[in-house]
């Protein structure tokens, strides 16, 4: 027997080794081989879930160590800056008080002096005094001027 004869007898469906993969999967799509000594391994799974249902894939991203060290210093300041806007903004009677500073927009700012102007007209309602707010602002440019 020539091997491009060679058949591959499978439970409801019939394929020959020389058909293209296009004919063995109009053939059946759920063949299963029967045992043979000389047989190709064709398993095709019995149950119809959706691949996404079966592997849920997920994007991760790698950074290298001096990225992943930026990352965290950002992160440590843009924490302690939160803390710190909890403190001057912490009330027992208003608890809805919430001011947002972006750091980057702080960032891009020209000056220190521009940057200090900007930081106390958003700071304006804090509850407590004026020489924390001007201590939160003076720590925070130092802190920024590291990132």
């Amino acid at each position: 027997m020539r091997d491009s004869d060679t058949k591959l007898s499978l439970r409801n469906c019939e394929v020959s080794s020389h058909s293209s993969t296009r004919d063995r999967m109009q053939a059946g799509s759920m063949c299963v081989p029967t045992s043979q000594a000389k047989s190709l391994h064709v398993a095709f799974s019995e149950d119809n879930e959706d691949v996404g249902e079966r592997k849920k894939k997920y994007l991760t991203a790698k950074y290298g160590a001096h990225q992943m060290a930026l990352i965290k210093k950002r992160l440590q300041v843009e924490m302690w800056m939160y803390d710190q806007l909890q403190h001057l903004y912490a009330s027992k009677t208003d608890t809805n008080s919430e001011v947002e500073i972006d750091l980057d927009e702080v960032l891009d700012m020209e000056s220190d002096l521009i940057r200090k102007e900007f930081l106390l007209s958003k700071l304006h309602g804090a509850k407590k005094s004026r020489q924390d707010v001007e201590n939160f602002v003076k720590e925070l440019l130092t802190r920024a001027k590291t990132l």
